[in-house]
């Protein structure tokens, strides 16, 4: 699914208008009609209404909704906020169709004062102020009408936008006047602001509705942002052939843990090998020799000459990707080890936790990074990577594509949405996964399994992006079976198998 700019999405209806073609006061009505349904899905006509509209097409939804679920038998309020005396044409429209109507709306027109209604717990408003064009923080009244709609204790629905929310930057947005929806009912496609983490808790829980917007339009539309889906990624899939044997399935070599954090080798070995690497050896400290032995009994063993950490770059030309990173530690010896094994490594190389720490405390290394590497910070692991912390979810993101274009590498930039940043510029956010996954290990896992991905013959981009689509599945299929609370990290590799059945079916 592409994600179209605000302009783009202006574009959208101007292109579905003229080629459709359908007059615009149509196309309105048409998605008004998605719009009044599904309210009507979730609440019921005992649910006292009250509709904000603004003065542009926004407002125009929201004056033809009001208008249908008053013919639905709803009890509705309408206040249309016209400060400057000027409404867009189809909204103008829609205000004469709803006065029309007689259907004993109670409709308030403010073009100066505003005497605010009484807004209960029982009470359903539907935020119609502004939408998807607003391209600056709100102010003055608009703004005081945000924070009187949030501090009251109703239930808010707002049409494809929450009024005050932009629909990419929103760093330097005022925050306290943007409006925190229950429910934000979004037109045709997903904005980017619905994506980031720091966005959330205005759009609340969000349904796209499927207007009918120009397809070709959509198809043809250059987008630097996308959303992966399942059907994109199948006719990627590698089918094992009936003649293969171990040797012919990639051999993955994994540099991970120290005295104490074996469990990171583990989970990493144990979803590399999930993920279908004919042969797995994992290099780690002597001490993780016993538990490494009995809790992976499938993988090699490679000690280190330490006992307690990664000490020593290895030789990797055998092996056909390296995964390093998971429960090393930030010891000087191992930030040594660490830079000499990169220097040294041929084959496609993941780079994660510790690995990642390590390169953020010695900046200059960053510069000697191979092209076609893989990095997988969480947020802060990202923001000491660059240098600084983030003022915004979206200033994080366009500074992690700016890294991937630079170091022309891949960088999963890890969250609810875990963003793929391509070298090219490019974005993929991953549409799998759940808050369970916020538990300790699950990046150890999504390491091996893009290291086992590489190894198995998968290129880089595919290994990606089959990799986080996989992780989250794997989370997904978990969760219909033990919930959000009790999952952890190893019921991701259990799950394993399911999510690749679900791919090849």
């Amino acid at each position: 699914m592409k994600i179209l700019t605000a302009a783009q999405i202006h574009e959208l209806d101007k292109y579905t208008i003229e080629h459709e073609p359908i007059k615009s006061i149509d196309l309105m009505e048409r998605a008004s009609k998605a719009i009044t349904h599904a309210i009507m899905e979730e609440w019921s006509d005992r649910t006292p209404v009250i509709v904000f509209a603004g003065p542009g097409n926004n407002g125009g939804d929201a004056l033809a909704v009001a208008r249908m679920l008053a013919e639905a038998k709803y009890q509705v309020g309408v206040f249309l906020f016209n400060i400057h005396r000027k409404l867009s044409e189809d909204c103008a429209a829609n205000k004469q169709r709803l006065i029309d109507s007689k259907r004993g709306i109670k409709f308030t027109e403010i073009s100066l004062n505003f005497d605010p209604p009484e807004l209960t717990a029982d009470t359903l408003v539907v935020d119609g102020l502004f939408g998807s064009g607003l391209n600056k923080p709100l102010m003055g009244g608009f703004a005081s009408l945000v924070k009187y709609i949030n501090q009251s204790p109703a239930q808010v629905v707002s049409i494809d936008m929450p009024s005050g929310l932009m629909c990419e930057d929103n760093t330097y947005n005022i925050r306290t006047n943007i409006i925190r929806a229950d429910l934000t009912l979004t037109l045709q496609q997903k904005k980017l602001a619905m994506m980031l983490p720091d966005c959330q808790p205005y759009v609340g829980r969000l349904r796209v509705l499927d207007i009918r917007l120009s397809e070709k339009y959509i198809r043809q539309a250059e987008v630097s942002c996308r959303i992966l889906e399942e059907e994109e990624l199948r006719p990627h899939l590698r089918r094992r052939g009936d003649f293969v044997h171990k040797g012919s399935m990639g051999n993955a070599l994994l540099i991970a843990g120290s005295y104490g954090m074996a469990g990171a080798a583990i989970l990493a070995a144990k979803a590399c090998m999930r993920a279908g690497a004919g042969k797995v050896t994992v290099h780690t400290p002597r001490r993780n020799y016993g538990i490494m032995q009995v809790a992976v009994p499938e993988a090699v063993m490679q000690m280190d000459r330490e006992e307690t950490i990664f000490s020593d770059s290895v030789e990797s030309n055998d092996f056909d990707a390296l995964g390093i990173g998971p429960g090393i530690g930030q010891s000087e010896n191992t930030a040594i080890a660490l830079i000499a094994q990169i220097r040294r490594t041929q084959c496609p190389i993941v780079v994660d936790a510790d690995a990642l720490n390590i390169l953020a405390s010695h900046q200059a290394w960053m510069q000697q990074l191979p092209k076609g590497i893989i990095m997988t910070p969480h947020p802060r692991e990202f923001d000491r990577m660059a240098g600084s912390a983030s003022n915004s979810d979206y200033e994080r993101l366009i500074r992690a594509r700016q890294m991937a274009e630079h170091l022309q590498g891949y960088l999963i930039l890890k969250g609810h949405y875990s963003a793929l940043c391509m070298p090219d510029g490019h974005i993929i956010f991953n549409s799998t996964g759940n808050s369970g996954m916020a538990t300790a290990g699950s990046g150890d896992v999504l390491t091996g399994i893009i290291t086992g991905l590489l190894a198995r013959g998968y290129n880089r981009g595919e290994a990606c992006m089959l990799g986080m689509y996989l992780h989250g599945l794997a989370g997904d299929l978990t969760v219909k079976e033990v919930g959000k609370e009790s999952l952890v990290a190893g019921d991701l590799i259990k799950y394993l198998p399911q999510a690749f059945k679900r791919l090849e079916d």
